[in-house]
């Protein structure tokens, strides 16, 4: 009876090692710990909103709100985790974040009595994603993206006779989507070409001119970026 226990024992083990082996055999090499740098170029592009403006026991104003797009350089950090499906195919997360803020573009909202002009940009743009992927081959990959995404949006306006208020900031934050390709050039170093396109959900925002005006108004933007950089798979 001890000799069938330990027979068993023996075919689990052996089972065991079969199938780790099997495991390190189909992962790909694309699987494990990744991090990566890159620099591009960005673009928001606000939506414009019709809003409010409170005079306090005086009257309220249809008013019409909006900005310019914020065009200019962009650049990001990521990190992430490849799982191995078998050696083609991988699931992925990661997380990225985008130092520093976009470049500064003007705003404006318009009532009857006159318009107040402002400027914004955006900082503190962080995304956690999900990411499959297909390895063409030990040395290529296509990957996708899809995420959360989240930003600060700083804004303030100035010389104006109808109004001014000091920086408010506004975080919104949405979904956000992504291709990209990644190819060896030595070694475990990479470098990479992408593309993501974020969709941030409408939010109310209500802003107090020095003057005392209320202005009511809405959030909404989208944005895309394009990035190119070298990352290291470990």
């Amino acid at each position: 009876m001890k000799y069938h226990y330990i027979k068993i024992a023996g075919l689990i083990i052996a089972a065991i090692s079969s199938s780790v082996a099997s495991a390190q055999t189909n992962a790909s090499a694309w699987s494990g710990p990744y991090a990566q740098i890159g620099i591009g170029y960005e673009s928001y592009i606000p939506v414009a909103a019709n809003g409010t403006t409170t005079i306090p026991s005086v009257t309220t104003l249809p008013t019409f709100s909006t900005a310019n797009h914020s065009n200019g350089p962009a650049g990001s950090i990521a990190a992430g985790y490849n799982f191995s499906l078998n050696e083609s195919y991988l699931l992925g997360i990661g997380a990225s974040l985008y130092p520093g803020h976009s470049k500064t573009a003007s705003t404006s909202a318009t009532n009857t009595f006159g318009t107040v002009y402002g400027t914004y940009n955006v900082s503190n743009v962080f995304s956690f994603y999900i990411s499959p992927s297909y390895a063409i081959d030990q040395e290529k990959l296509v990957y996708a993206k899809v995420g959360y995404t989240g930003a600060t949006t700083n804004s303030s306006a100035s010389g104006n006779a109808a109004g001014n208020f000091s920086e408010q900031k506004i975080q919104t934050n949405g979904t956000v989507y992504g291709i990209g390709y990644k190819q060896i050039i030595s070694g475990s170093i990479y470098g990479f070409a992408e593309a993501n396109y974020a969709i941030n959900k409408a939010k109310p925002v209500t802003i107090t001119t020095t003057d005392g005006l209320i202005i009511n108004s809405t959030a909404n933007a989208s944005g895309y970026d394009v990035l190119f950089g070298i990352g290291y798979r470990f």
